[in-house]
């Protein structure tokens, strides 16, 4: 009988015995997995029913405290390095938060919450319910770069929900170019975490070429970013010399050049790109090597999952979707059907599926509705053409 899913990061830690070989690091820091599930289990204690904002400086630090409090505080919300402080108040207001875990606590003087700087470890909080009262609500910003932020609401279990569990003689070294404070950076995280695998952090201050040599360096064999890191990537002299078994896109339309770029560079990779958002989850993956994906997922796609198009626009309904936006019941996120609109466009010509852009990015030219990222799927499939942006004038 295989093991139960585990319910909670340190549970799942422990199932992934034995851990002292993978490892956590961003190259400044490393820990080992025992050695950071030993730092979490001693981290701090009455942290129950706390609705927790996690400020700090770097993603290591990040990934310190969710194991520590995940099944332990009420809610975990994650907090980008890029979001404006303008936004922290209504933040904190719809997240109902109680404690923000800090590096810096000066921008949040004067929120009327708790503020603990994290040092060497969490100091002991005052008890305000039961560990056991609830699981961990784990929130995730949906934006924020423009306009206010909406927050989604998830559970562990809808995070993972999507992740299958591997034998312990498959432990992966991951990386991914994005920040695991937001949600496919995350969802690389919980990847790794879950398989006991390795997992290398990206960092801002690093030039391209540094963390591909620095990823090497690290024997990393699984890779996840958007097509734009990847684009990136690919016009760097250290993609020469990085070797990964695995290359997983998401977060943006994966056109064909980017895919046959990647498949020349990466000739006995296995490549793939998965469809995500912070609200609808994780939808599928395509590994085909082809743009778009199979229509026959329209009736039957993989993982449970069920989709659809609605005026033009992919809905997605299974047990990965956020539930809510947290405080903020006049947002609707998932409709009466069950299904959250993702707002993206897709056609559907020759039995396959294809992503034209966002409902709300279209252009009017001429009278005429045109997407820019199809303007940039054409221009990206010349040779001498290896990443393109497309506007409005």
């Amino acid at each position: 009988m295989p093991p139960r899913k585990p319910e909670t990061l340190s549970e799942a830690l422990k199932q992934a015995q034995p851990l002292e070989q993978s490892f956590l690091s961003d190259g400044t820091q490393r820990l080992s997995l025992q050695q950071l599930l030993n730092s979490a289990e001693s981290l701090a204690s009455g942290w129950a029913g706390r609705s927790v904002m996690i400020a700090v400086a770097t993603q290591f630090e990040a990934a310190r405290i969710l194991v520590c409090l995940d099944g332990v505080a009420h809610r975990l919300l994650l907090l980008p390095p890029d979001m404006k402080a303008e936004h922290y108040a209504s933040m904190v207001r719809d997240a109902s938060v109680d404690t923000i875990i800090c590096s810096e606590p000066a921008p949040f003087v004067g929120l009327n919450v708790d503020v603990v700087v994290l040092d060497d470890a969490l100091p002991a909080m005052t008890h305000i319910a039961s560990a056991s009262e609830t699981s961990t609500q784990w929130l995730m910003l949906t934006s924020g770069t423009t306009g206010e932020p909406k927050i989604a609401v998830h559970s562990f279990a809808a995070l993972t929900a999507a992740i299958s569990p591997l034998p312990p003689s498959q432990r992966p070294s991951w990386a991914t170019f994005y920040d695991i404070r937001r949600y496919g950076g995350l969802q690389i995280f919980l990847r790794a975490m879950l398989a006991g695998g390795s997992l290398t952090l990206s960092r801002p201050d690093e030039v391209v070429v540094d963390h591909l040599k620095r990823l090497t360096a690290e024997g990393v064999s699984h890779m996840s970013g958007t097509p734009t890191h990847w684009r990136r990537a690919l016009m760097s002299d250290a993609a020469s010399i990085f070797h990964p078994r695995v290359v997983r896109l998401s977060g943006e339309i994966a056109d064909q050049a980017i895919l046959d770029g990647l498949k020349a560079a990466f000739p006995d990779a296995a490549i793939g790109h998965a469809y995500a958002s912070t609200e609808a989850g994780v939808g599928f993956e395509v590994t085909d090597g082809l743009e778009g994906f199979p229509a026959s997922y329209l009736q039957a796609a993989p993982g449970g999952v069920e989709l659809s198009i609605v005026d033009g626009s992919l809905r997605i309904k299974s047990s990965r979707m956020a539930s809510e936006y947290a405080g903020r019941p006049d947002l609707v996120l998932v409709n009466a059907d069950g299904t959250v609109d993702t707002g993206d466009i897709v056609e559907t010509r020759n039995g396959r599926c294809y992503f034209a852009g966002r409902r709300g990015g279209i252009i009017n030219v001429g009278g005429l509705k045109v997407h820019p990222e199809e303007v940039e799927s054409v221009i990206n499939r010349h040779s001498a053409v290896r990443q393109s942006r497309v506007r409005a004038r």
